[in-house]
């Protein structure tokens, strides 16, 4: 008896580039923002940084990486779970709108291996 176990691998999703970096906000690491790579054409990669500020970019699910080329790239804080009764007020991101709605942070990803730190500032 043959069995096998169909699925997707790196290759399925052609060339990617590994992105990994760390994130500050005001000097110190920033844990539990949201970093997203979004290339003018094709699929966005996203990461969440850990305690220590460190991102590694995840392409679809498993799959880490991002596509080559120019990408436009957004900062923002994972808003807290919270009970849908909550009446307290809406969460405010510390991180300013320049670096995630209205984003002026661009990166250039190539095949290999590519690093990108982001030391944002609050004011």
């Amino acid at each position: 008896m043959v069995s096998f176990v169909a699925g997707c691998s790196q290759e399925d999703y052609g060339d990617l580039g590994k992105v990994t970096g760390t994130v500050t906000l005001d000097g110190e690491p920033y844990a539990n923002a949201i970093v997203t790579f979004s290339p003018q054409k094709g699929r966005p990669s996203t990461a969440l940084t850990d305690e220590m500020g460190n991102y590694e970019l995840v392409y679809i699910r498993t799959t880490k990486g991002a596509e080559p080329g120019e990408h436009q790239v957004t900062i923002s804080t994972q808003p807290p779970t919270v009970d849908d009764s909550y009446q307290g007020p809406k969460f405010k991101d510390p991180i300013p709108v320049r670096y995630n709605r209205r984003s002026e942070l661009s990166r250039t990803v190539q095949l290999g291996v590519n690093e990108f730190d982001f030391e944002l500032t609050s004011k």
